[in-house]
């Protein structure tokens, strides 16, 4: 008589990395960003913690939104653990600077037209990584304020 044998079912994919489409559509998403961010006023304090060459910054988050989303692991086996607040801490972050990041980021996603229900699920989810890093002030908003722009 065959004894039941227990599968232990694979944790469900985040489906943002596929929704998205694939890795293309994340270096579109990162090529992007980092046009707003070379083009936004209130983004130069960001774009100031930056090398003036980005293409090892370019690769290096690739490798981490496409793992974030749920795409292949790149970002870990290379670079280990993420600790991001780590490895912004040498930057002062605060709210101005979150938000700026916010805004190159909303801009990339309106730019190569990440479909409305992922982008809100993309916004919801970038903000609280960004509100995470900061820094340098208390945290008055434990959740997003309501968008109003399209900034």
């Amino acid at each position: 008589m065959p004894t039941p044998t227990t599968v232990a079912a694979a944790p469900a994919p985040n489906a943002h990395y596929v929704r998205l489409g694939g890795h293309e559509a994340v270096v579109q998403l990162v090529d992007a960003f980092y046009r707003a961010m070379d083009t936004r006023a209130d983004a130069a304090v960001i774009r100031a913690m930056h090398e003036p060459d980005l293409s090892a910054t370019r690769r290096v988050l690739v490798s981490y939104l496409s793992e974030w989303m749920g795409g292949p692991r790149q970002y870990t086996p290379e670079r280990g653990a993420p600790m991001l607040r780590r490895r912004h801490q040498p930057f002062d972050i605060d709210a101005s600077a979150r938000d700026a990041w916010m805004a190159c980021m909303r801009q990339a996603m309106d730019e190569i037209g990440v479909e409305p229900g992922l982008r809100a699920e993309l916004d919801a989810a970038f903000w609280k990584v960004a509100d995470f890093i900061r820094n340098t002030e208390a945290k008055p908003f434990p959740t997003p304020p309501t968008r109003t722009d399209r900034s």
